[in-house]
């Protein structure tokens, strides 16, 4: 559901289901159950999708930040 798709061009997509807009925004997150404190995972979202990726985490204490994404620069994971 939340995977960061790419197109066939290599542009990256929204992780929102059924959302094929470009990704603007590399949101931040972190499972403490799964991952140590410094790890991070993100998930690609458009304008439209922005808050809804950092309400679902925020609501379960997984949001760690959201930054630009910028088409030349990796995703944040680590």
């Amino acid at each position: 559901m939340f995977a960061v798709p790419q197109r066939g061009d290599g542009r990256r997509v929204c992780s929102r289901k059924n959302c094929s807009a470009p990704a603007l925004w590399q949101v931040l997150w972190n499972n403490p159950r799964l991952h140590t404190p410094e790890r991070r995972k993100a998930w690609g979202a458009c304008a439209d999708h922005r808050t809804w990726f950092e309400e679902y985490l925020g609501e379960r204490g997984l949001w760690k930040e959201t930054l630009p994404l910028a088409a030349d620069q990796p995703m944040e994971t680590r």
